[in-house]
């Protein structure tokens, strides 16, 4: 079952909601059990996070490396059965102080009523 654009918001409100949180148990409320998350930061890093361990692991390490983080230009679209969301995203690195700005893109697929999967792919502005 593909969930209709308005689910498809609500989907993604707790999903934030659960991940800017850290909370796995309402993460997985909303994903399927397989849910794979492949992220690329548009530098160098290239990773396939898959179960909560994996998912848990990278929130700490973006936590350890980076001192902020924050989102602007949110913007999703929903188009046949994939959204997609665009954003910028501000970003200062812990330990040198260096300021990044990157353009983004991810892309969502679904399952069961779920999101099934997440594509992340960030380019250096």
């Amino acid at each position: 079952m593909i969930p209709s654009p308005t689910e498809r918001d609500e989907l993604f409100k707790r999903f934030a909601r659960a991940l800017f949180r850290g909370d796995m148990d309402a993460l997985y409320q909303v994903v399927t059990p397989g849910f794979l998350w492949s992220f690329h930061d548009g530098l160098a890093v290239t990773k396939s996070l898959q179960g909560p361990d994996a998912i848990v692991a990278h929130l700490d390490e973006q936590k350890a490396l980076l001192s902020a983080q924050h989102f602007h230009d949110v913007a999703f679209h929903h188009a046949g059965d994939t959204s997609f969301m665009t954003f910028r995203v501000s970003e200062t690195v812990r330990e040198t102080g260096e300021q990044r700005e990157q353009l983004g893109i991810e892309r969502y697929s679904f399952g069961d009523g779920r999101l099934g999967a997440k594509d992340v792919y960030r380019k250096p502005l």
